[in-house]
């Protein structure tokens, strides 16, 4: 029998998964602060169509958990004047793909009243919503769009890819004057660990290197961090040392901590789920090529989705979006591995 000793230093911590994080960060801006309030559609006596909001009516009340009509831009106008007259909102847009029907409003409005009001106006909102492919919802709910939102001034845009940065990204997002859009991949809801009882406060202003390496740096965000995870212990076992790097903040990107990470490891590999042309890879490969070039042993890898809408069979969609071994098979032609 094993006998574990009690660490009086090491924090509590309890099982989870992202979509309770999720919840508990809204538990707790709701607790923290009145203006803080919740709209979409289906997340009230639903739950939130991935049961992120589930419980929170019942705790705060209709006022501050609010079910809408199917109506992208209409809600997401009613955020941004909510914001305007001093509140707090949340909005939920179910899925990226309907979230097309609300880019005027975060666009045009959102992203715009600070400069086009001379700095009178500000405009505190956080849009949520889901991304991502690899779930069999074929291409109308399958699409990464972040590159859309990364090319807007005037937001933040946010893609959490571990327990902490879902529990903790929440709040700071909602003391930002100018709003903040956050990504959530579709297949990360259940990913289950622990957690904290007393989580930290979390930076949502630079990347964070997941796994120290040497040979090759691995570069994603949300659910390709994990591929890359996956594929640096593949490679770990071909005795090459991959670093990951999570992006975590889209827009504005982090070029200090990519920079740093091609200068320590001289090659480099960039996963996104995205289409290739246009995409966050080829923004992320150009800042390489601008801001690194002499440090690269090797040219920029890019592992993308496959410029096709995502198909529905299992085995196509696959085939169309990045896979662990696609991104071990990058690595390798990066550091000159044919064997």
């Amino acid at each position: 029998m094993t006998t574990t000793l009690h660490d009086p230093t090491r924090p509590a911590t309890r099982a989870t998964t992202y979509r309770e994080a999720l919840r508990e960060a809204h538990r707790d801006a709701m607790q923290r602060d009145d203006r803080v309030f919740l709209m979409g559609e289906d997340v009230g006596r639903y739950g939130g169509s991935y049961a992120v909001s589930l419980g929170l009516l019942e705790e705060f009340g209709e006022e501050r958990v609010r079910d809408t009509p199917l109506s992208e831009s209409g809600f997401t106008g009613a955020g941004i004047g909510a914001a305007l007259g001093g509140l707090r909102p949340i909005v939920e847009i179910m899925t990226v793909n309907f979230s097309l029907l609300a880019l005027d409003q975060i666009l045009n409005n959102a992203a715009t009243l600070r400069h086009m009001s001379g700095g009178q106006v500000s405009v505190p909102l956080v849009i949520r919503m889901t991304t991502g492919g690899g779930r069999q919802l074929a291409a109308q709910h399958s699409r990464s769009l972040e590159a859309y939102y990364a090319h807007i001034p005037g937001i933040t845009v946010l893609a959490p890819a571990t327990l902490e940065d879902a529990r903790g990204m929440l709040w700071p997002a909602l003391q930002d004057p100018d709003p903040v859009v956050i990504f959530e991949h579709g297949t990360l809801y259940n990913l289950a660990g622990e957690l904290p009882e007393e989580p930290e406060p979390v930076d949502i202003a630079h990347a964070a290197v997941r796994r120290a390496g040497t040979d090759v740096t691995l570069i994603g965000y949300g659910g390709t961090v994990w591929r890359a995870l996956a594929a640096a212990d593949d490679l770990a076992g071909r005795g090459i040392e991959a670093e990951v790097l999570d992006l975590r903040v889209l827009r504005p990107l982090d070029d200090e901590a990519v920079l740093g990470s091609v200068a320590r490891t001289h090659r480099a590999v960039v996963v996104d789920e995205g289409w290739r042309s246009v995409g966050i890879a080829a923004e992320v490969s150009a800042r390489i090529a601008e801001g690194a070039l002499y440090e690269l042993d090797a040219p920029v890898e890019r592992v993308c989705g496959v410029e096709v809408p995502v198909p529905y069979p299992k085995h196509l969609e696959d085939a169309a979006l990045p896979q662990v071994a696609d991104v071990v098979a990058a690595a390798r032609r990066a550091v000159g591995d044919y064997a």
